[in-house]
């Protein structure tokens, strides 16, 4: 063999032998992925300040009571796929508030959880006894501590109305910047009439009954019309017509017919009756029964 040649191929083995010794070395100085135990869990829920269903406390505990809590653990051991699972409230184990779980590992042994929350988006509260909150998907949720300032939906509401019904009513209500912020109660009468109570203004207002569909998608379309075309028509009535006789001059506003709006007059005990002795119990008004109306208490208005 050529010098030469014999040189370069040493040159060669030299390269090589010393890439090798490199890898090596950092290789063996390097900690063993598989060794490597989670030292630190962070947990964030995403919009905390929005919705205060759930804690990094509450996902913790969660964990551990499925023993899938990862500080401790071999990173080896431990799947985000899992952990994900565990938190969705698929099939009824996981946190009914929890809207999306993602997790995932770092190098330097840390696990992060990210929560994402659903937002409630009414309260139910029916005539039977249910108790339950109402999500932007119909979705429900169940009482807890949450305190937010939310519409209530009372009466004869079962769990299909409220889930088709009233949640595109709610949507379309939240949508509205006055409304969302005017309505503080929708009742539901027992022939499925719609009543929505404000906040200012001594009076209820009757949308009437809510159309009705076959999908889904078409009673979100017909419900959030109907909805909005009644409530286009009453926020007239409130610019144009009570701001004129004042707000607490009717007792109950029915909006249902298009062609006209149809109000009962609230009964005010006149001054100089005040000292006139107390009827006899017998004799004493009973409560007003909501959607009968007396003949000579309504005032008719063309809008």
């Amino acid at each position: 063999m050529r010098p030469r040649v014999k040189k370069i191929i040493i040159g060669v083995l030299d390269v090589v032998l010393g890439a090798y010794l490199v890898l090596a070395v950092t290789s063996f100085n390097k900690p063993k992925v598989v060794d490597r135990y989670c030292s630190k869990v962070e947990i964030t829920i995403a919009d905390s300040t929005d919705a205060g269903f759930l804690s990094a406390p509450e996902i913790k505990s969660l964990l551990q009571a499925k023993n899938l809590y990862p500080l401790g653990k071999k990173m080896s051991t431990i799947n985000p796929r899992s952990l994900e699972e565990a938190m969705a409230p698929r099939g009824g184990s996981g946190l009914p508030f929890v809207k999306t779980a993602e997790c995932y590992k770092t190098d330097d042994g840390h696990v992060c959880i990210i929560i994402t929350q659903r937002t409630p988006l009414i309260r139910v509260k029916s005539a039977r006894g249910d108790d339950y909150y109402l999500d932007d998907q119909g979705g429900t949720m169940p009482n807890s501590k949450y305190t937010s300032d939310l519409i209530v939906v009372t009466g004869a509401v079962s769990n299909s109305f409220a889930r088709y019904y009233i949640t595109p009513m709610a949507r379309a209500i939240m949508g509205n910047d006055f409304w969302k912020n005017q309505i503080e109660q929708i009742n539901i009468t027992n022939d499925l009439g719609v009543e929505l109570v404000p906040r200012v203004g001594n009076h209820i207002i009757y949308i009437g009954q809510l159309p009705w569909g076959k999908y889904k998608s078409q009673i979100d379309r017909n419900v959030a019309a109907y909805v909005n075309k009644k409530l286009d028509r009453m926020l007239k009535f409130y610019k144009y017509g009570l701001s004129k006789v004042g707000w607490n001059k009717y007792s109950y506003i029915d909006v249902e017919l298009d062609n006209q709006i149809v109000c009962t007059l609230r009964h005010e005990v006149r001054k100089e009756d005040t000292a006139e002795p107390e009827a006899p119990e017998a004799d004493k008004a009973q409560p007003r029964s909501t959607g009968h109306h007396d003949s000579d208490s309504l005032a008719r208005h063309d809008i």
